[in-house]
């Protein structure tokens, strides 16, 4: 899809005719990706009409709208969801366990009232049972303007604002005849593959991993910051209507098929039957395609299609007497437990892994499944050569579900956590408030791609040319074991790559060069001590003022500075107190790395103030700013608050400026900023 900018002399105007193109742009885009599966452009391309989009509503604020694709980033955290009544409440459905009782449990029930005869035929429409959380959707005049989820069925909690941060679901709807109010049903789920990698990214930092992906879309909806929702990709399928105003539907294909002409997604796999043994068969079809879906469901959800039908049989005190959900059976089995495995991830978190006496659950045989911790291994008992029973769900790794206690045999072994890493020797600690046990090891194999990453990136010890390809290479060949082996590394190390040449390989031992000569804040930072990020190492830097005496901080004299957390201190005092940490720390010193600590006027004149940098600065760096903010004692911080004391704007300065306007926090151009600092006179 393609659309041209209009021109105008009017730079104001050829930005918000060029902002109503990309938000028709990137709409579509969302719509083909999220909701046909059939992208036209790369992710690539969109992030580039994303940026685009945001940088003219960063510099034209007030052109920004609640629809914009940029608004769907979430919002401040709330103090608690507010309570929405449902006008039309929202029912549950009465349950079938398997496909005969799709005949005996809806359909004979559906004839007896409607007075059909046994013979007759029903049509009706299925669809798959998402295993998600049910929400209601209201527009009106075509926006969304409220979003709730089910709850009790009459009464649901307001998370409209979560809502808005998904980005397969319109903010406003698009097409002929959209009504004055509609209101929709739907299920927001979490893919399969989404559900990993937010699994695997919270066992990395020692979170608690959810159980399944309902829970996961559940806990992302009900999230007090919307922020947080924003970065899980949660997505929503519609299926039924509740009141709507200015609109008619005849059946409920016929409201699937309207609703997703306006926009709003709908579950391709939704089909109309003409009898029960079409319902029948559509459950089978759909328990055998469960394994290759996407998403998980547990079942299907089968509706007499006809509305005028619907409303004649009406509904009883919970659940409508025209539908019904038929789950599938459970994937689970039982197997023996035949040993604990200990897996050290990339930030050196241990996890538990169970291997299994291989057995077959829903067609695939399972040999290994996840423990998660040592808090869940304890609560469930679980040891080794337990019968125990394993779950699948999906592609999902499979999990430890329950023991069979009743099959021990006093032969059973509990594994206690382990006290040194099973990867390189080093201390395992738990650090307060977290589930995970972690190695602190700096030269944990594991660990130690991501830890060489980490190091030659910019804001650490910013090594030039050292990016991914060359330290999987350097990993490859053997050359090294630490970051400190960088430092040993010689041209004829580098010749041994592929496609490496005179100019590159001196360019990279140029760069290693200059790495040595370094500020302690980035030293500190590079050495990827957990919880420890640039700003918090720069604090560190400045509050000790050598490496020497930041290793010999106890916890106390840690958490006695500004910004340092209990949390904080004891990682910090964990990693120095390692001794293959020290061992590396030394080794880098011994081949001439040299981290200088930059002085800081302690007791500045502008101690304790917090400056925020916005648009583009023409007259120095955004480092450089910081720098001079810094030396005289400040603070510089990313975004605006009431803690905010000076905004300073460069040029195209966006939304920050605004709403430091709206704040009454004094503003400062460039060259104020400079004469306030007494670095330039005043003309």
């Amino acid at each position: 899809m393609q659309l041209s900018l209009l021109d105008n002399t009017d730079p104001r105007l050829n930005a918000e005719n060029r902002i109503k193109q990309l938000r028709i742009q990137l709409e579509y885009h969302n719509s083909r990706y999220y909701q046909l599966d059939a992208p036209e452009i790369s992710d690539a391309e969109y992030d580039l009409l994303f940026r685009e989009l945001t940088e003219l509503e960063e510099r034209y604020p007030d052109l920004v709208t609640a629809e914009s694709p940029t608004q769907r980033v979430g919002d401040a955290p709330v103090s608690r969801f507010q309570p929405i009544v449902h006008r039309l409440p929202m029912l549950s459905l009465d349950n079938a366990f398997n496909g005969e009782e799709i005949r005996t449990k809806l359909d004979a029930r559906v004839k007896k009232e409607l007075g059909l005869a046994d013979s007759s035929s029903v049509s009706y429409l299925c669809e798959p049972k998402m295993d998600g959380l049910a929400v209601e959707l209201v527009y009106e005049k075509g926006n969304l303007v409220v979003a709730s989820t089910r709850g009790d069925g009459v009464t649901g909690e307001d998370v409209t604002q979560n809502i808005r941060t998904l980005r397969g679901l319109p903010l406003r709807l698009t097409g002929e005849k959209v009504p004055e109010r509609l209101e929709v049903r739907g299920e927001v789920y979490l893919s399969l593959d989404a559900f990993q990698k937010i699994n695997s990214a919270r066992e990395e930092n020692g979170d608690p991993p959810f159980a399944n992906p309902r829970n996961a879309a559940a806990g992302s909806l009900r999230q007090l910051d919307s922020r947080i929702t924003a970065g899980r990709p949660l997505s929503l399928y519609c299926y039924a209507p509740g009141v709507v105003e200015g609109a008619a539907f005849s059946s409920q294909q016929d409201f699937l098929a309207t609703v997703s002409g306006w926009g709003l997604p709908v579950n391709p796999l939704a089909r109309l039957v003409e009898s029960v043994e079409g319902a029948i068969d559509y459950y089978h079809e759909m328990q055998e395609r469960r394994e290759s879906l996407p998403y998980e469901i547990d079942g299907t959800v089968v509706k007499v299609d006809s509305f005028l039908l619907q409303r004649e049989l009406g509904e009883k005190s919970r659940s409508p007497v025209w539908a019904i959900a038929c789950k599938f059976p459970p994937r689970q089995a039982e197997t023996q437990l035949e040993d604990i495995l200990l897996s050290v991830g990339r930030t050196g978190v241990i996890t538990p892994v169970a291997m299994l006496r291989p057995v077959e659950i829903s067609g695939v045989t399972v040999s290994r499944a996840t423990l998660h911790n040592w808090d869940e291994l304890a609560s469930k008992d679980i040891r080794i050569g337990d019968t125990v029973v394993v779950e699948r769900a999906g592609d999902v790794i499979p999990a430890v579900v329950r023991v069979v206690v009743e099959r021990r045999n006093g032969s059973e072994r509990a594994v206690p956590p382990p006290a040194f890493c099973p990867e390189c020797g080093s201390e395992v600690v738990r650090i307060a408030d977290e589930v995970a046990l972690r190695c602190m090891g700096i030269s944990c194999p594991p660990q130690i791609r991501e830890s060489l990453k980490h190091f030659a990136s910019r804001g650490a010890m910013d090594i030039e040319g050292l990016g991914d390809k060359v330290v999987e290479q350097l990993l490859s060949l053997g050359l090294v074991h630490t970051v400190a082996d960088l430092y040993s590394l010689t041209k004829e190390d580098f010749m041994r790559f592929e496609r490496m040449g005179d100019k590159l390989s001196a360019n990279l031992l140029a760069a290693l060069k200059a790495s040595k000569t370094c500020d302690l804040s980035r030293f500190i930072y590079a050495l990827g001590i957990r919880h420890v990020g640039e700003r918090t190492a720069k604090t560190l830097a400045q509050a000790f003022g050598s490496l020497d005496h930041l290793e010999k901080a106890t916890v106390e004299e840690l958490t006695s500075v500004r910004d340092i957390g209990a949390t904080v201190a004891q990682s910090i005092f964990t990693f120095f107190n390692n001794p293959d940490n020290l061992t590396v720390i030394a080794r880098l010193l011994e081949l001439g790395v040299h981290p200088a600590a930059v002085a800081k006027t302690v007791g500045g004149r502008l101690s304790g103030k917090n400056f925020v940098f916005t648009g583009t600065l023409t007259r120095f760096s955004r480092d450089h700013a910081r720098k001079l903010v810094e030396d005289q004692g400040g603070n510089v911080v990313g975004s605006i608050s009431r803690k905010t004391d000076y905004v300073v704007a460069g040029e195209e300065a966006g939304s920050k400026l605004t709403k430091a306007r709206e704040l009454g926090i004094t503003v400062l151009g460039e060259e104020e900023f400079l004469k306030f600092l007494k670095l330039l006179e005043a003309p």
